[in-house]
């Protein structure tokens, strides 16, 4: 019985081997499928199976570049010389694009603009400066609460840094953070596109 339960755990071992690999082979096959839309689309295609020379289509000529002699170059889509990369990525020569924001995803025009939140307690006025579709800069220009100036003065640094009107509230003076915020959000609000 001991030697029946030991061909049963080979056995099991096995085949969940096998079921582990063929799993990895097909995750990497996918892997050098080209995403819809890329660019250096090959015309690798979904039903070929893997071989050790690479993506391999059903009567074992490479689909990637079709190179008669087994090499596993990839050519581009007009048949011209072998890529350095895989297909759908990028090659090691292509510059990397420049993470400036294009003008359609642009938010805020540059410029300063003033802002004012109020309430019971009193009003705040802000100057806030927008570049290149980032908050440059934040002062308080006019501050006419009820509470200490104080108690809000750092609040100018963490709009920087969050580059958002929404801060966190400083215990004590409720009515001066909401105050700043709703003058920060009102400046946003006159320096945003559209």
């Amino acid at each position: 019985m001991a030697k029946m339960n030991k061909k049963w755990i080979v056995l099991c071992s096995a085949a969940i081997g096998v079921i582990y690999a063929s799993e990895y082979y097909a995750s990497n096959a996918q892997a050098y499928l080209p995403q819809p839309g890329s660019r250096g689309e090959t015309g690798v295609q979904a039903s070929g199976s893997l071989s050790p020379n690479g993506p391999a289509s059903g009567d074992g000529s490479l689909i990637a570049g079709n190179s008669p002699s087994g090499d596993s170059a990839l050519s581009d889509e007009n048949g011209g010389p072998p890529r350095d990369s895989a297909p759908g990525l990028p090659s090691a020569s292509a510059p990397a694009a420049s993470p400036t924001p294009s003008s359609a995803n642009k938010r805020y025009n540059d410029g300063t603009y003033t802002g004012t939140g109020s309430n019971r307690r009193g009003y705040i006025q802000v100057a806030v400066t927008v570049k290149r579709d980032k908050i440059t800069d934040v002062e308080i220009s006019d501050f006419a609460m009820h509470y200490s100036e104080s108690d809000v003065v750092d609040l100018p640094d963490e709009v920087l840094q969050k580059q958002s009107s929404q801060v966190d509230n400083v215990s004590g003076a409720t009515y001066s953070t909401r105050a700043f915020e709703d003058a920060v959000a009102d400046a946003l609000s006159q320096a945003k596109i559209g």
